[in-house]
């Protein structure tokens, strides 16, 4: 730094100030609704939770097949039987992304779902107090985002039970989509919600959302950088200062030295968050291309009523009909999540219908992984064992992890996905399994570099604010 030009020096001062005034704020937010985030994940509908819910499908009342129900030949997207209230139902996603819900009985498209009727669907399911209430709502902080946007409006029904639960049931589908505790929501407001800045309004704006988070966590960035520049320095081992290691005493002495110790951390965390939000679309998702479920799925038609009658047994709760390499299997699951499959899944189809995934390239190796890999791992969720994990030859490196006994595609990790595993969730949430094995040694390692971050940051705040007390004119 020495060489440095005086006024390069003056600017990459002025620069780290004013970068650290401006985020400040967000950097102490960030770490420590990071640490809130370790215990208490955005509120979820877990399968286990969906499946244990859902009524016995009433066999007696299934009179019609799928074939017959929805009147069309070829297995759309999503397709299961179910029950709403106490009548059987198909509910099917099309190639559109419309859904329908179809009577299994009369083959009638049920309409939307009353505030009456999701409130008698909720207390069928058990646990609502003497005073449970319904409100309709479009969009709320919990169902913001474009992944419930297909099952909107949605009814809330309030159980009135000492948790404060509340369930958002689908006016479209007529299924309950979203279970909440306030323990939850409260938490959530001192975790995900300003972590990721998860403000309805803004967050319902996709691509706004977006971009100010790409904003201002790039400019954080650059704040952190610049400040781990000048730390180094004006950090002297061998010739000390008079006050020591740092020129500086009080709050600027703290400062210097949480950033030392903790601003590679700070770095890490900023950056890799900054990462998570896909600058430049530089990494693709972990989800299946619809051509590749298509492809996966092949040219299936909708069984009929025969397809069921293996099937109907009195703990079934739900049915899925997969379509894999051109063949419907169905899936009957009970309320303890246990499958069975008809007709079952062969090892032999399996490998058929994963050499479909992608028809311009080669499956190069398919195996069956009893144990979690570097990318199938679990993180505040179950993930199955076994796997089977397939790699193909193309351009991009594809894999894709594939559930033996139904086929579906679990995940797919291409080249870009692989490396967005080791950028983010490696160094942002320290998913490394010599740590998540072993806890409380992940937690202990990240309270140790999260206490850092916000040393780091909570310093800088107040230093920050003095600044601006000392530049304010006086009146």
């Amino acid at each position: 730094m020495s060489r440095f030009p005086k006024p390069l020096k003056r600017w990459l001062i002025l620069g780290h100030r004013w970068l650290g005034i401006g985020t400040g704020l967000f950097f102490a937010t960030w770490v420590l609704s990071g640490l809130v985030m370790m215990y208490v994940p955005f509120p979820n509908l877990t399968e286990a939770a969906r499946l244990a819910g859902l009524p016995a499908i009433a066999w007696e009342r299934v009179r019609l097949g799928p074939d017959a129900a929805l009147g069309f030949v070829q297995l759309p997207p999503d397709l299961s039987l179910g029950m709403r209230g106490d009548a059987p139902v198909y509910r099917a996603t099309l190639d559109t992304g419309e859904r329908r819900v179809v009577s299994a009985e009369t083959g009638a498209v049920l309409g939307p779902l009353s505030g009456a009727e999701a409130l008698a669907l909720v207390r069928a399911r058990g646990g609502t107090g003497p005073n449970p209430t319904v409100t309709t709502i479009h969009r709320d902080q919990w169902t913001v985002t474009a992944r419930y946007d297909s099952l909107r409006p949605f009814h809330v029904v309030a159980l009135d039970d000492p948790a404060g639960t509340e369930r958002s049931v689908s006016q479209v589908t007529g299924a309950v989509a979203l279970e909440t505790t306030r323990f939850a929501r409260g938490w959530n407001w001192l975790g995900s919600i300003p972590h990721w800045i998860y403000l309805t309004p803004l967050r319902a704006r996709a691509d706004l959302w977006r971009d100010v988070l790409l904003w201002i966590s790039g400019i954080a960035v650059a704040g952190v950088l610049s400040g781990l520049v000048l730390g180094i320095w004006r950090l002297r081992l061998r010739r000390p200062y008079a006050a020591g290691v740092t020129p500086y005493r009080g709050m600027a002495r703290w400062h210097h030295l949480f950033g030392i110790v903790g601003g590679v951390a700070l770095l890490t965390f900023v950056t890799s968050g900054w990462l998570s939000m896909n600058p430049n679309r530089w990494f693709s998702g972990p989800s299946a291309t619809p051509a590749m479920r298509t492809a996966h799925a092949g040219q299936a038609s909708l069984p009929g009523l025969d397809a069921l009658r293996g099937l109907a047994s009195p703990g079934v709760v739900e049915v899925r009909f997969i379509g894999l390499a051109g063949q419907v299997h169905a899936v009957a699951t009970d309320a303890e999540g246990r499958r069975r499959v008809e007709p079952p899944v062969s090892p032999d189809s399996l490998r058929a219908a994963a050499a479909r995934l992608l028809p311009e390239a080669r499956l190069v190796a398919a195996e069956t992984l009893t144990a979690y890999d570097a990318y199938w791992y679990p993180h505040h969720e179950i993930r199955m064992l076994p796997v089977v994990r397939v790699r193909f030859d193309d351009p991009a490196a594809t894999w894709a992890y594939l559930d033996p006994e139904t086929g579906e595609i679990l995940m797919r990790l291409d080249r870009s996905g692989r490396l967005n595993r080791w950028l983010f969730s490696g160094p942002h949430r320290l998913d490394f399994a010599i740590l998540t094995r072993h806890r409380p040694a992940w937690d202990l390692v990240l309270w140790t570099l999260n206490g850092l971050g916000a040393g780091v940051a909570l310093t800088g705040i107040v230093l920050g604010w003095r600044r601006l007390r000392r530049s304010a004119p006086s009146r």
